[in-house]
């Protein structure tokens, strides 16, 4: 099992319940990723599921989840043939955290598709030109777990100077060498910095509420996530995610409404 494998595990304590020990290095000061956690329901979905991938997540996150033990409730509302949709939630403190609808589906792992449109109009540069600098203190915690190399020409918020476009691009892998599966596209939808970040904003910009779809079974090696936006308005931004593996096709999208940080220029 590896790292990322062990902090998604989910123990089943009876029909419907999960317990979970959520692990604080995916996360910043003391807040969790949120595509970890639906990296944990979507683990829980699928386990409770006839079918092997999670296609649909629709989450609401509903307050902060700190590290340590939760609980994810499977609530299963409909089992077909080719999907199944539940509710999942996840409990701290005897509190909701987290809530998704999830439908999940088997996706054929060699599967070609009868349409697909261009690939992204501005690529993530090759990997030597990409910088894996962030604000971070050393590898510890998110850092330590993922590895990000950011296309430079999207980092400028960094020293002061965003580029006024909301857009973040860059490739994403696990330090374990996990091989990429539905779990970590649900985590790599959610592990780009706010792109808000290039209009100006700063701080924490919490998620309200993010929708990611699996579109394929991803190919072993790096993944390329382009992070864009369309609208800043009343401290709310929107961030679209589209995520290409190392075979060049989009195995995952999502789309998510967000708090903008304090010191959004007006």
């Amino acid at each position: 099992m590896s790292g990322f494998e062990a902090a998604t595990a989910v123990q089943r304590v009876e029909d419907g319940r999960y317990e979970v020990d959520l692990d604080g290095d995916f996360g910043f000061a003391e807040a969790l990723n949120g595509g970890y956690l639906m990296a944990v329901l979507d683990r829980a979905a699928v386990d409770a599921s006839p079918h092997e991938h999670p296609v649909s997540t629709a989450a609401s996150f509903l307050r902060p989840v700190k590290p340590g033990r939760a609980e994810v409730v499977v609530d299963t509302r409909k089992t077909g043939r080719t999907a199944a949709t539940a509710l999942v939630g996840l409990v701290q403190d005897g509190r909701p955290a987290v809530e998704a609808l999830i439908t999940t589906g088997t996706l054929g792992a060699a599967a070609e598709p009868a349409f697909a449109g261009p690939a992204p109009a501005v690529p993530v540069p090759p990997l030597e030109e990409c910088s894996g600098e962030l604000p971070h203190e050393g590898t510890e915690g998110f850092a330590g777990r993922v590895d990000m190399r950011f296309d430079r020409s999207t980092m400028g918020w960094l020293d002061g100077t965003p580029s006024g476009r909301p857009e973040i691009r860059a490739w994403f892998r696990l330090r374990d060498g996990h091989v990429p599966d539905a779990f970590a596209l649900a985590l790599a939808v959610d592990a780009l910095p706010p792109v808000a970040l290039n209009l100006g904003s700063k701080g924490w910009a919490p998620t309200v509420q993010l929708t990611w779809h699996m579109r394929a079974v991803p190919a072993p090696g790096w993944l390329a996530v382009h992070g864009t936006g369309r609208l800043l308005s009343d401290g709310w931004f929107d961030e679209e995610v589209e995520v290409w593996d190392s075979a060049g096709r989009l195995v995952a999208q999502s789309r998510q409404i967000a708090r903008a940080g304090i010191g959004v220029k007006k």
